[in-house]
């Protein structure tokens, strides 16, 4: 399994993407920085998303893979929880600023095809064993474990807070893509809108060892950039309290599983 990180931020400036992932140049994991990131014949490849959550900087470039691919590639299926594809329905592909791409070219057969899922239940997605497991924000929200044929896993939690215990009881992935959106500082603030600080993120790591006897490779991605300094030194801090190594994720880098 090849993971590449398209988008690694939570906003965007020169060279930063927002959230998004490609894995083994199939499956998308969020789409932010989708489109942003790769060739349009990369685009073409995109056969399903994994939407977390509704968010602007998880859905934007929907709509622009739309505009590139809807006339000349194949259908892409968009999976996501009833509630986030009701308000990308209605905010995002409702036709008004642009053309609504799970409705053309036409509603039979339309580009972007939206796909409910559930909560716990297990799902064959392009042949990886996809596995959507709730987390913590402001919204209803879900992490992926995406399993591939060969046994190698990652979890992708989207945007979180602290509260994953019950989470970390049903994955045991060999990667963690986890978020850090701020420094300790402002980790009050952080907490009441669904996110982690690196002091918050060394909590939740701590409870994920105690409960799978085991940490995965840990990857911190979402980070504002005008606090990636600040995030960097924080996490090297916490990979150093811990005994582990810890990976600040940025755009254009590959893991291989």
């Amino acid at each position: 399994m090849e993971v590449r990180i398209l988008g690694a931020h939570s906003t965007e400036a020169e060279g930063l993407r927002l959230a998004s992932f490609f894995i083994d140049s199939v499956l998308a994991l969020d789409a932010g920085g989708l489109t942003s990131s790769l060739s349009l014949s990369e685009q073409q490849q995109v056969r399903a998303i994994l939407l977390t959550h509704h968010h602007f900087d998880h859905t934007r470039d929907l709509v622009t893979l739309g505009a590139n691919g809807a006339a000349f590639s194949a259908p892409v299926d968009v999976y996501a929880l009833s509630q986030t594809l009701d308000v990308v329905n209605s905010c995002l592909l409702d036709g008004k600023m642009y053309a609504d791409f799970s409705k053309w070219p036409s509603k039979e057969k339309p580009f972007l095809q939206l796909k409910v899922i559930e909560p716990f239940q297990r799902q064959n997605i392009q042949g990886y064993d996809v596995l959507p497991v709730p987390v913590q924000h402001t919204v209803p929200s879900v992490g992926y474990q995406v399993t591939s044929k060969d046994g190698k896993s990652l979890f992708y939690t989207g945007d979180t807070g602290p509260g994953l215990a019950a989470c970390w009881q049903h994955i045991s992935p060999q990667l963690l893509i986890i978020e850090v959106s701020g420094i300790n500082k402002v980790q009050d603030f952080l907490k009441s809108v669904g996110h982690l600080s690196a002091q918050l993120l060394k909590e939740e790591l701590v409870q994920f060892r105690q409960a799978k006897r085991y940490l995965p490779r840990v990857v911190v991605i979402h980070i504002p950039p005008q606090f990636q300094r600040g995030v960097e030194q924080e996490v090297k801090e916490v990979a150093r309290e811990l005994g582990i190594s810890i990976d600040i994720g940025y755009e254009g880098m590959k893991i291989t599983l």
